[in-house]
């Protein structure tokens, strides 16, 4: 059976959001329902014919759009969108022309392309209503899309709330022993006394184990973010706590190819949210001094990661990210 949903993207601008999405889609409409990645291509097949054959095999394809979607160059230096045989352009190219339904999916801010950035082949993509996926509301804005999708695509995953039924094997009680003398009081009202005894003990230490076991705060560890921007600053997080559950944050900032340390800055817990501010030296690359603000919060075993950058003499601006779990 073919796959019904195909997720389209760049690996370099909308990886982590894609296999985000892959999986969040995957669970509402099943796995053999949703396709990512052209894998599997023979040596010696034609890959345009084989992007074609996967594409045809879909109601509707999903393209990923972050902020450097249109832009991103290869290795000659080249825009990707300009080579015909950009497998992103390929993918799209042979929707449109098939006449299949094409959801843009803006991630990161991004905008839609002008007609005048597509290729020929490309250029009615730039006309599609378009759909906003953020990591703030990521839950509901996937959400609105599933409902969107089931335009196209049956839902055909089974429900992760379905009751779960087992067969318990009957077990009879053993036959009847004799009657035995019955014991006198006293030794029976002794082990009564001993067992509420144990008992008791049990459950003070249940209680204290819960009182004074360490806290675990899920934000506190080392994140990575694997899609880092030169202009925000921020690829790593080292998030720790206290014994009395004050937090800090180590943060490292991009320089160049390299990382260069910020330091270390005590944060300000509000509810599910810290928070913590540095002030960013200027340098050679960034001739003004800039205040950084970072937010954290959890989000599903990942870190969901807000920075405002601010300057005295130029607009701010401000970055989502999700972090990871440094393995």
């Amino acid at each position: 059976m073919g796959r019904a949903i195909f997720i389209s993207y760049r690996r370099d601008d909308t990886e982590g959001e894609a296999g985000r999405l892959y999986d969040d889609l995957s669970r509402s409409f099943g796995e053999n329902s949703v396709f990512m990645d052209v894998a599997g291509i023979n040596p010696g097949a034609d890959f345009r014919k084989a992007i074609d054959d996967n594409v045809a095999s879909c109601g509707v394809l999903l393209a990923v759009i972050g902020p450097t979607w249109a832009t991103i160059t290869g290795g000659s230096g080249a825009r990707r969108l300009d080579d015909p045989n950009d497998f992103v352009r390929l993918e799209i190219a042979s929707a449109l022309a098939r006449e299949i339904a094409v959801i843009p999916v803006l991630v990161h801010d991004a905008k839609m392309p002008r007609p005048e950035d597509l290729p020929e082949n490309l250029k009615d993509f730039a006309f599609r209503n378009s759909v906003e996926v953020t990591h703030t509301r990521w839950n509901s804005d996937v959400q609105l899309l599933t409902e969107a999708l089931k335009r196209y695509v049956a839902p055909t995953a089974a429900s992760d709330t379905a009751p779960v039924h087992a067969t318990v094997a009957v077990q009879l009680p053993p036959p009847t022993p004799p009657k035995q003398k019955e014991p006198s009081a006293r030794p029976y009202n002794l082990s009564l006394v001993l067992g509420v005894v144990a008992a008791v003990v049990v459950a003070l230490g249940i209680v204290g184990f819960l009182m004074f076991r360490p806290h675990s705060n899920p934000m506190v560890g080392t994140w990575t973010n694997p899609n880092p921007y030169s202009d925000n600053g921020v690829v790593k997080l080292e998030v720790s706590a206290d014994a009395a559950q004050s937090l800090t944050m180590h943060a490292w900032g991009l320089c160049g190819q390299s990382q260069c340390d910020w330091g270390t800055q005590p944060a300000t817990v509000n509810g599910q949210q810290a928070q913590a501010t540095w002030q960013v030296a200027a340098s050679a690359a960034e001739p003004l001094q800039r205040t950084a603000l970072v937010v954290i919060a959890p989000d599903n075993g990942q870190l969901s990661v807000t920075i405002t950058n601010s300057w005295a003499n130029r607009a701010s601006n401000q970055h989502q990210f999700t972090f990871v779990k440094a393995q």
